[in-house]
């Protein structure tokens, strides 16, 4: 019995829901979700299409469950704790550098769930409406924060949507051009991209004659030759 492959071997409930995660965000990130049938997960797992359901009552809950699954993964409950620390200290550098440091964490430890997300951008179905509920809470607060940061007279008037949407843009088109174009040319540590970020973002954010907390930020080396 030990010699049988895990799939066909009797998993308790939570294994057995756990496997058939990995395997449905596996299908899901390689042929997205319209051309992935719960018939095809099964069959990968080794169990009936009957299982999935006893799990999972619909393909919807199923992705949906990936991606709660992912919040617990990264803890996303004791991240949200930590932003509103910063919040409340209004340190914008530690606040910026977090958000930043944590998109480019996600993408270099889980370039499978940044697939994910891309196929779910791409399918037209409420997939991206999904997502777009477990992403928008970071959303607001950004602009909650940077709402309040102006009123202060810390930071430039601009749209708080815009500039929420520039912080969490740019650390995510650096992974979204590894999985796209193949592009990884940076030199530099995690710790010194997400630094670098957080020094643009913030220079274009504080209002004139304020900057960011002074910190030698390493200039980018890329593998690029001079021309």
């Amino acid at each position: 019995m030990d010699n049988l492959p895990e799939s066909r071997k009797r998993l308790r409930a939570d294994e057995r829901r756990n496997q058939l995660l990995g395997i449905a965000k596996e299908l899901f990130s390689e042929f997205g979700f319209e051309n992935t049938h719960t018939k095809t997960i099964a069959a990968a797992a080794g169990v009936s299409e009957a299982i999935i359901f006893r799990h999972f009552a619909s393909k919807e809950v199923l992705y949906k469950s990936i991606l709660d699954r992912k919040a617990d993964e990264i803890g996303i409950k004791a991240w949200g704790a930590e932003l509103h620390h910063f919040a409340e200290r209004e340190d914008d550098e530690a606040l910026v550098f977090s958000v930043v440091k944590h998109v480019l964490e996600a993408d270099r430890k889980d370039s499978q769930f940044q697939r994910l997300m891309l196929q779910a951008a791409l399918s037209g179905r409420p997939l991206h409406k999904i997502t777009g509920e477990r992403l928008s809470p970071l959303h607001r607060f950004l602009c909650g924060y940077i709402k309040k940061r102006q009123k202060h007279g810390a930071f430039r008037t601009c749209d708080p949507k815009l500039a929420a949407y520039a912080i969490v843009s740019m650390p995510g088109y650096y992974g979204l051009a590894k999985i796209l174009f193949g592009v990884d040319d940076l030199t530099l540590t995690e710790d010194q991209m997400a630094s670098g970020f957080t020094r643009l973002i913030l220079d274009g954010l504080h209002a004139s004659g304020l900057s960011s907390r002074k910190k030698d930020i390493p200039k980018v080396k890329t593998n690029r030759r001079r021309t």
